[in-house]
């Protein structure tokens, strides 16, 4: 069962909110299998449950990037190898693939890093990463470049964050100041009001970090495309991933390696989510908050960010080092297997998730609004871009800038 959307002059928009191109057809998650290899212009199954709608090619009236590319290009990296997980991995394919809408975005979104100063000298690893490629991949309803761009810069903070002060990839990483550093960007996130006499000695702390600045201007440039309540849920998701990244601080700090139950736990905190919450602000339409609260809903979605961290943990092997936690190595570590075997009970686990994304989205997606089976659809449509692009990106691949 299709979403019904309003209309206005005879193209279909979300109510209250502007027009950024009318949607594509996006269907609730199918119920059927979905593998990476299935063509994104090939008819897939229907129905709610037993014949939920098809995963839509490109309606008629979609936004002009969805138009101008109904089947994604080739993929960029080298044919898969028998050890590649992609083709395991219950996964939708993209909607769409806009190289020129991509690399727009991410020519923005290097110009803004430079401004602001986060990935000092390091500028053409997000160049290279294509992070524009990835906000382009998972938001095919909107080809708008700036209101991709300010997902794009929302997303790349929170990466910063990580590779600033986390994984140490940018500065040299201070496990035992990390806590310090999560708290104070943290009153960033959810603005702290001091009294007068204190409240500039914090400025000042802010203003001379640079991650925290990113955080503060890319929070502060989302509210030009997102309603109030829809920045409030971001601030909120982030509030639990700084949680999360405490907790790895601990990690590294006591060293102590998280039995794969934790790890599970840790991954439901640290996902994808603050960059999926974004689905329907950058559509141009709101999920009710009384439907997004909803602990059925909240189950399904929380689930789809675990899975889609499973992939970055999947694809990330590569680059890692094999100290660095994830969840293949853990898993090797804990049942004494190979990490070949590790692997393999990995993309069991991403699949399991999906496949109960897929089961109780569809089942929300019977009885829920317009815009909740709209947001259950831009979720899906989000993890296939998600997959696709960990698939080519010189984040995790260093052969891909020659492909």
């Amino acid at each position: 069962m299709a979403a019904e959307w309003p209309t206005v002059a005879g193209r279909p928009v979300a109510a209250g909110r502007p027009s950024v191109g009318a949607p594509p057809t996006l269907a609730v998650p199918p119920t059927g299998p979905m593998g990476q290899g299935a063509s994104a212009a090939a008819p897939g199954p229907t129905g709610l449950g037993t014949s939920a709608a098809a995963l839509s090619r490109t309606a008629p009236g979609a936004s002009a990037a969805a138009g101008r590319t109904t089947t994604p290009e080739p993929r960029r990296e080298a044919s898969a190898s028998a050890s590649d997980p992609g083709p395991r991995l219950h996964c939708p394919p993209a909607l769409r693939d806009d190289p020129a809408l991509g690399a727009a975005v991410t020519e923005g979104l290097v110009e803004w890093a430079e401004e602001i100063g986060i990935y000092p000298g390091q500028l053409d690893k997000i160049r290279a990463a294509d992070f524009g490629r990835l906000i382009m991949l998972a938001h095919p309803e909107s080809d708008d470049p700036d209101r991709l761009l300010a997902a794009a810069k929302c997303a790349l903070s929170e990466w910063a964050v990580d590779d600033h002060w986390v994984d140490g990839d940018v500065e040299v990483a201070r496990h035992d100041l990390l806590g310090q550093r999560l708290a104070l960007a943290h009153s960033v996130v959810d603005q702290a009001h001091l009294p007068l006499a204190y409240a500039p000695q914090l400025e000042e702390v802010v203003r001379a970090d640079p991650v925290m600045r990113a955080l503060r201007d890319s929070l502060r440039n989302l509210h030009s495309y997102a309603t109030t309540s829809q920045v409030r849920r971001l601030r909120h998701e982030l509030g639990i991933m700084f949680i999360a990244y405490n907790q790895e601080g601990y990690w590294h700090t006591a060293g102590h390696t998280p039995p794969v139950w934790e790890f599970l736990m840790h991954r439901h905190e640290n996902s994808f989510v603050p960059c999926m919450v974004l689905v329907d602000a950058v559509a141009g339409y709101e999920i009710p908050y009384g439907e997004f609260a909803d602990p059925r809903v909240r189950r399904a979605f929380t689930m789809a960010g675990t899975a889609s961290v499973i992939v970055n943990d999947l694809y990330s092997m590569g680059k890692e080092d094999p100290t660095d936690f994830s969840l293949p190595r853990l898993i090797a570590r804990e049942d004494g297997c190979s990490l070949e075997e590790a692997v393999d009970r990995t993309v069991e686990i991403h699949n399991e998730l999906m496949h109960t994304f897929e089961a109780e989205a569809a089942a929300l997606g019977a009885t829920g609004s317009p815009e909740l089976r709209r947001f259950l659809a831009s979720t899906w449509a989000w993890l296939g871009g998600n997959r696709e692009w960990h698939a080519g990106s010189a984040r995790y691949h260093a052969d891909a800038q020659a492909a």
